[in-house]
């Protein structure tokens, strides 16, 4: 078996940690890829080193001095080497950075620092070796990724293991270093997973794994054990705090398995995310998997007798939204009826236009614009083959004394999405958790 391994920023923050990761990569020897990204907090009013270089880069930027934040940076780092009784010349790399910087460094160069030193030491600790991804990663010229170079640089994986690479950055093809967005390190670990062909990709973070639904309205959810790549799509993209689906698209695609696990507590079995169809291999204690939910919808309603006999009213509704460059959520329809649901940051201050634009396009009976609206998703493939799921929702829902204003359930069955009054949303999340869990 062969693992690919990355960990986040919690993970690393100061030599303690490193020690945990040491001792979970030296507990299995087929983990023998190693991603690693700056390091976070390790305190609770400390600064992540990303941001410490971005103060650096925007103080040089200004003519300011930017000896402060720099010399926190170079206090951690120098601190862990010591702490690990290690030698890597990190006093040398931090003078080199500096004075990168100083000379006009890019933004790019500067924020990738933090995983660039995280690598050197770690690999000096693990007795692995040291790969640039400045070798493997490929950006284009205008700054993005560039799939098909990248899996051609990386064939000098071939026969290679034990290796740390910093994640976060690649480089363009004139060289000069760029980095993913933030969090970017989960892409680059996902790329590594899939061009070593490895068996399972697991992403080490400060969590137990995903819970069932937010712990800020739920208390202590619990952790879902596993989880198709689909429904884990579905939660991300209503508001989950998961892995973004831009940051696992490798080995989505690759079918390699993710396993979430928290350095902090190795022990845990975290969460596993698996290819759709592999859910039999696995067991699950709930038909949900779990719930999120955002604020800050708007529903346009539009009413017009006989909507449904006439051909094209979809179309020039929905011609409305794409000439005013809004994306919509949902459209559920009668027969006489037919809502958006629109996320208020695409609406802006369009409201006006589009309801005139739809007067005249449309020529409806009425439109009714209702504000503050919440959407909560509740996401599960075991809910396609058992029965009653709907009713379980929505009587949980009635005895919560929430209004529904809008219901969506997707072809694939495993997702119900209401729209309640954003009022109403906690009491929404937490009576559709407890009814399930």
């Amino acid at each position: 078996m062969r693992i690919a391994t990355k960990f986040g920023g919690s993970s690393l923050a100061d030599a303690a940690h490193f020690n945990k990761v040491k001792a979970i990569i030296e507990a299995d020897k087929d983990r023998l890829f190693v991603v690693v990204s700056a390091p976070g907090r390790n305190e609770q009013n400390d600064e992540k080193i990303t941001d410490l270089l971005l103060t650096c880069y925007d103080r040089r930027q200004k003519n300011l001095d930017y000896t402060a934040p720099f010399e926190r940076i170079k206090k951690r780092f120098l601190d862990i080497e010591r702490e690990l009784g290690l030698n890597v010349g990190m006093d040398n790399e931090l003078n080199a950075i500096s004075n990168a910087i100083h000379g006009g460094a890019s933004m790019d160069y500067t924020a990738s620092r933090g995983e660039y030193l995280t690598a050197l030491l770690l690999s000096s600790y693990l007795n692995f070796g040291f790969l640039d991804p400045s070798e493997l990663i490929a950006f284009h010229d205008d700054g993005t990724y560039d799939d098909e170079t990248t899996q051609r640089w990386c064939n000098k994986l071939e026969g290679q293991s034990r290796l740390v690479i910093p994640g976060f950055y690649g480089r363009k093809r004139d060289g000069s270093i760029k980095t993913f967005s933030r969090g970017g390190s989960d892409i680059t670990g996902a790329i590594i997973a899939r061009e070593v062909h490895a068996d399972v990709y697991e992403n080490w973070t400060d969590v137990d794994g995903f819970m069932m639904a937010d712990p800020r309205i739920v208390p202590n959810p619990k952790i879902i054990s596993v989880v198709t790549y689909s429904e884990l799509r579905e939660l991300s993209y209503m508001g989950a705090s998961v892995l973004h689906e831009d940051s696992i698209f490798p080995v989505r695609k690759a079918r390699i398995p993710i396993h979430i696990k928290n350095t902090n507590n190795p022990a845990i079995d975290g969460t596993k995310i698996v290819p759709d169809g592999s859910l039999r291999n696995f067991r699950r204690d709930s038909v949900l998997t779990g719930i999120s939910g955002r604020t800050g919808f708007t529903i346009i309603t539009v009413t017009k007798d006989n909507m449904h006999k006439e051909i094209g009213f979809g179309y020039r509704l929905l011609r409305v939204l794409s000439h005013n460059n809004i994306s919509f959520e949902n459209c559920p329809s009668g027969i006489d009826t037919m809502s958006l649901v629109i996320d208020d940051k695409f609406l802006g201050g369009k409201l006006d236009n589009v309801i005139s634009e739809i007067r005249r396009d449309c020529e409806p009976n009425t439109i009714e614009v209702t504000s503050r609206i919440a959407l909560i998703a509740t996401v599960g493939r075991g809910m396609i083959r058992s029965k009653g799921v709907s009713a379980k929702l929505f009587r949980a829902l009635s005895d919560a004394d929430v209004n529904v204003r809008i219901i969506d359930q997707g072809s694939s069955e495993m997702n119900i999405i209401v729209g309640v009054e954003e009022q109403d949303f906690v009491d929404a999340v937490k009576a559709i958790y407890n009814a399930f869990s």
